[in-house]
């Protein structure tokens, strides 16, 4: 008995200095990636100090002091989607559920970047998707979005990465995403909701046409395949 009771105790010690070294492990790997993190900051700081130099600025003025700083922490929190994925997101939050009735999450608002010249397109998606006895909790799919758009993207790929990442992920019958944008004029101290896309490399530069449209949609599954079911999504979620 005594022998037993040490060997427990022997093996409570192993257990805690596990522990310790995974803690110490942790702590090794976190402090590496802010050191990593701080040295991008800084990387990134210094290109927006350059840019503002080579346009013309003062970068030692009272009110740019802060602003290369500012604007590379900035774009780190636009682009935090290429530290997160989907499995990550998705480890815990799917479950078996007998329902094979279409579910939709809609007017879930999206920010992201143009990668042709880092400016902002903004909107809302509109997801569905047929369960096949696996569901995710409806607040995951709207992180999907965030994943994918908090990253350098063009409106028609972004559409099929969370289409694909959802089927991927629950293994549906169908899948359906469609992003439109939606922009509030006021005009005549009147508010009017414009259904289109949002595009400030069209509206602020280039051809600047702010009445352009834009919407883009991918099915996959059935929604691809049946007639039926692709109306079904659509009289769904583009009814106001």
């Amino acid at each position: 008995m005594e022998y037993q009771n040490a060997s427990e105790m022997n093996g409570g010690v192993d257990r805690n200095l596990n522990a310790c070294k995974l803690n110490s492990l942790c702590r090794e790997k976190m402090d590496f990636k802010d050191t990593v993190d701080a040295k991008k900051l800084s990387h990134i700081e210094k290109a927006y100090t350059t840019i503002l130099s080579e346009l013309g600025e003062g970068v030692d003025r009272e009110g740019l002091l802060r602003t290369p700083l500012r604007a590379a922490k900035a774009m780190q929190f636009l682009t935090k989607g290429y530290k997160e994925t989907t499995p990550d997101l998705l480890n815990d939050a799917i479950f078996d559920e007998n329902h094979e009735e279409i579910v939709i999450v809609k007017d879930i608002e999206l920010f992201s970047l143009c990668e042709h010249h880092l400016v902002p397109f903004f909107g809302k998606a509109h997801i569905a998707y047929l369960p096949n006895k696996k569901m995710v909790g409806l607040s995951k799919l709207a992180r999907i979005v965030e994943i994918y758009s908090r990253r350098l993207q063009v409106q028609e790929r972004l559409t099929k990465l969370i289409a694909s990442a959802i089927s991927e992920a629950l293994e549906p019958a169908g899948v359906a995403v469609v992003i439109e944008a939606v922009i509030r004029l006021q005009l005549d101290l009147n508010l009017f909701w414009m259904n289109r896309s949002v595009h400030m490399c069209m509206v602020m530069r280039g051809v600047q046409k702010i009445n352009a449209s834009t919407v883009t949609s991918v099915t996959l599954g059935r929604f691809h395949d049946d007639p039926t079911a692709r109306k079904e999504f659509l009289s769904l979620t583009m009814r106001k």
